[in-house]
């Protein structure tokens, strides 16, 4: 009996989309499901009384993100769609933010490092790009770091630089514990991306391509893959109220959800472990600047300085379009240790307002209204355990239920997200065109 569908994506990510649009490109029927009632995931805007928000991802890097700009130009945008921030990312220490971090100028005047710590993260950064062809984005598990996570490979540097970069950085941005996440494909990410001076972002919001793709593909929103199995040359799905077989299903949605809907899932998809991400997204009724001023439009929140927020967004900086005018926009950006995945609303908008009060004087009087948005799954955090795995999931033959998705290369940025789309595609594709063997006599 033939497959109701031909290809399934279960998940309307960018990752999700991106992946259907290109195999719809090389001759495949793809629907697209998803379990929200809006399309984008981790890459969702929300758009308020004249407020433009970004709920998860916040940039993209004019280098280092080769598919996303693949796939810019093939939807006939460009990078008049995604300009420069022109602003850079600071670093708090002792009372005020230090600019220029991710940049060479903070080798200079310090970025919130000490002069001995500058030393020491200039050594390491030379190191590191004599060896800069190893650290290869696409094989996280191939690097020459091996397994050795962030706090072990800093261990014989100045301490700053595990306290005052590394850590803020992966904490902040990723949400990653530097104890247990793999030094490798962090080193591997940063090396590709370079400079923060160099950043961008959407000017109509993070989700411009997730809407641009939902309009060139099949998508059902406000449906829920129940469970997905394997059968002989197909794959069933069970949404809410009916069982459905496809020639082939692709699950891309965060590893934890894709093992547990699948139950054949390889060892990789079970291995990889993701980090819950929790900001506060307040709208203020004017413009804030961080203690001290300064020209940057985030600052990140050491944990040896405060545990519970690891970081603010001055988003009005990001894109002045962000905002109606005369007015201004902030994110905060919970600390792991805050631990507010599952608190209510109001008390996370509580616990993080009376934090950033200390970056942004006045904030808790200017903020007219706060969005909270929170996700289980945030980011993934590369570990031993998924790095050993990697290899052997990569090598699997093609089989009806495949994966895409941030995790796929363990990269905690959108660009790993539709480079995964593209190597799945491509997977599939070649998978299709393979001749049948035909057994004779």
């Amino acid at each position: 009996m033939s497959p109701d569908l031909d290809v399934a994506v279960v998940g309307a990510g960018i990752a999700g989309l991106a992946l259907a649009h290109r195999l719809r490109s090389g001759g495949r029927s793809v629907h697209v499901f998803e379990a929200a009632d809006h399309v984008g995931g981790r890459t969702r805007s929300v758009r308020r009384d004249g407020y433009l928000l970004d709920t998860g991802a916040e940039m993209i890097g004019t280098h280092g993100y080769p598919a996303t700009w693949r796939l810019i130009r093939d939807l006939g945008l460009s990078d008049v769609d995604a300009p420069l921030i022109g602003r850079d990312i600071a670093m708090w220490r002792e009372g005020r933010a230090h600019p220029h971090v991710g940049d060479p100028r903070g080798l200079l005047d310090g970025a919130g490092l000490s002069p001995r710590a500058r030393l020491s993260l200039a050594r390491l950064l030379a190191t590191a790009g004599v060896r800069k062809r190893a650290f290869d984005v696409d094989r996280p598990e191939a690097t020459p770091l091996g397994a050795r996570t962030v706090a072990e490979q800093l261990r014989g540097y100045h301490p700053d630089v595990h306290d005052y970069l590394f850590q803020p950085l992966t904490s902040g941005f990723f949400g990653w514990d530097s104890a247990r996440a793999a030094a490798g494909p962090v080193l591997s990410h940063l090396l590709a991306v370079g400079a923060t001076r160099t950043f961008r972002t959407f000017r109509d919001g993070m989700d411009t391509l997730a809407r641009a793709l939902a309009e060139r593909v099949e998508v059902s929103t406000g449906i829920a893959v129940r469970e997905v199995a394997t059968r002989t040359g197909a794959a069933r799905l069970v949404t809410d109220g009916t069982a459905l077989t496809a020639r082939t299903v692709v699950l891309c949605v965060p590893a934890p959800v894709a093992a547990a809907l699948h139950a054949d899932a390889p060892e990789y998809v079970r291995a990889c472990e993701f980090r819950p991400m929790v900001k506060v997204i307040c709208l203020l009724d004017r413009p804030l600047a961080p203690v001290g001023g300064g020209p940057s439009y985030a600052i990140a929140v050491p944990a040896v300085e405060n545990p519970v927020l690891a970081g603010v967004l001055i988003d009005d900086r990001k894109h002045p379009d962000r905002v109606p005018a005369g007015r201004g926009l902030a994110t905060l950006v919970a600390g792991p240790a805050a631990d507010l995945v599952d608190a209510g609303d109001d008390q996370v908008v509580d616990v993080l307002v009376r934090q950033g009060e200390r970056y942004l004087p006045g904030l808790t009087s200017a903020c007219r209204s706060a969005v909270v948005a929170r996700f289980r799954h945030g980011l993934p955090m590369p570990t031993a355990p998924a790095l050993s795995a990697r290899a052997e999931f990569v090598r699997r033959p093609v089989t009806p239920v495949e994966y895409a998705g941030d995790w796929y290369l363990l990269r905690p940025s959108s660009e790993g997200a539709v480079r995964s789309a593209e190597l799945v595609a491509d997977r599939v594709l070649a998978a299709a065109r393979r001749p049948v063997a035909v057994s004779r006599g």
